[in-house]
């Protein structure tokens, strides 16, 4: 029988009500000859509130204990759900990540999975059960201790466990009801794109898209699970397609452009009167390296005489202080005059593999964002992207303007 794995996110599972909700879906595709394993997150809300308690118990609190409570929603919501599916008639058991086991490193709070042994899986699919998996969890073989693997992370372990069974493909469930050419809340004439290349979702993902957790696209790409994302609220007699994430030979029509991201979480920093001279910009990224501060946009102007530098680059807003910081700290090491930085900016990016065959599509945009009057503070190009830093004040305007350029609007 073909193999399936659904994934159903907080929202999906915020109450018992929307959690028979969710068994009914599962029961479709029981009904239509799949063994499914369901990957379920934690009630909405549910995560902060653990996180909040044990940072109230200790704000120095040691990481393997609070993986140990935090990784408690999960298993609420997987028992939940087979309770759900058993009162339907259909055969279910839940599964702790250890149990399966999901093997990962041991960075508590952002581990990665190593290894799945679906053995275990398999003689459930035998035994007819449904799989209900707690997901965003695992655990470290050596020490046996719960892990969890960061926000989001239950989009990466359904991803991982389709690629461990051999599943036919992963559905993502969400509050939405798939991948669209941009946000519908800043365009209302987006449009739900049936399919997407691995390549642009994982673009999109990082690029502020927020559909899916980037780990679990960049998993799926390596595996070629193909990835659908769905909604849960429809009803699950009526249920939509979603929009398919898979190879680039399988969507027969490719536009230049798929879609336009945007990220407000981006901060600034130029540094002034840097000397000009070999081993500097490994002066100033190693140590924000060092203190795990990821740097994106980098624009080097270097002076009149040669002798010293502008360097402009952004940091996510919420290390724009740290990254002063540290800088600061190695100011006689760098030798630059001055420090400016800016919280007020935003990331545009258009993304699609259209671009690898086109000339001038980015110049294009920088001729139609110029006639609106924006000015461009930042720019860097990939083989499928492109991305400009913007004022925050023209973010709607930006996206709008590339949203229609390259005939996004159009159904």
């Amino acid at each position: 029988m073909p193999r399936l794995v659904m994934k159903f996110g907080g929202t999906s599972v915020a109450n018992v009500d929307r959690i028979r909700n969710v068994a009914a879906h599962v029961a479709r595709e029981v009904a239509a000859g799949y063994e499914v394993a369901v990957v379920v997150s934690a009630m909405s809300g549910k995560t902060n509130e653990l996180v909040a308690w044990v940072k109230d118990a200790d704000p120095l609190y040691a990481e393997a204990e609070y993986d140990a409570v935090v990784a408690s929603g999960e298993q609420v919501t997987s028992g939940l759900l087979a309770v759900a599916l058993r009162k339907m008639g259909i055969a279910a058991r839940s599964w702790q990540g250890w149990q399966i086991p999901i093997l990962t490193s041991d960075a508590h709070g952002s581990a990665r999975i190593a290894e799945i042994d679906g053995a275990r899986l398999d003689a459930g699919f035998k035994r007819g059960e449904v799989a209900v998996i707690a997901g965003f969890q695992g655990m470290h073989a050596e020490t046996g201790r719960i892990t969890t693997l960061g926000r989001g992370g239950s989009d990466t372990s359904a991803v991982a466990v389709a690629a461990a069974i051999g599943a036919e493909r992963c559905d993502i469930y969400t509050d939405v009801d798939g991948v669209y050419t941009t946000d519908p809340r800043v365009v209302p004439k987006a449009r739900r794109m049936e399919r997407v290349t691995f390549e642009e979702m994982l673009e999109m993902a990082s690029l502020g898209a927020k559909v899916l957790q980037v780990r679990s696209v960049e998993l799926a790409m390596v595996h070629r699970v193909p990835t659908t994302v769905r909604s849960s609220f429809d009803p699950p007699d009526a249920a939509r397609p979603g929009t398919l994430i898979c190879d680039e030979d399988d969507i027969v029509e490719q536009q230049i452009i798929t879609g336009i991201a945007f990220s407000r979480d981006e901060a600034q920093i130029t540094l002034r009167g840097v000397k000009d001279s070999p081993g500097v910009a490994a002066a100033i990224f190693g140590p924000l390296a060092d203190a795990n501060i990821n740097v994106d946009m980098i624009i080097q102007t270097v002076s009149g005489d040669q002798s010293t530098t502008d360097m402009t680059f952004t940091v996510p807003a919420a290390d724009y202080e740290r990254t002063r910081t540290v800088l600061q700290a190695q100011a006689e090491t760098i030798g630059f005059a001055q420090i400016e930085g800016a919280t007020d900016v935003v990331k545009v990016s258009a993304i699609g593999v259209g671009m690898r065959s086109h000339a001038g599509v980015a110049a294009k945009a920088f001729r139609a964002l110029a006639q609106k009057g924006i000015n461009i503070r930042a720019i860097t190009t990939s083989e499928i992207k492109f991305s400009v830093l913007i004022d925050a004040a023209y973010t709607e305007l930006a996206v709008r303007t590339l949203h229609s350029l390259y005939g996004l609007d159009q159904a």
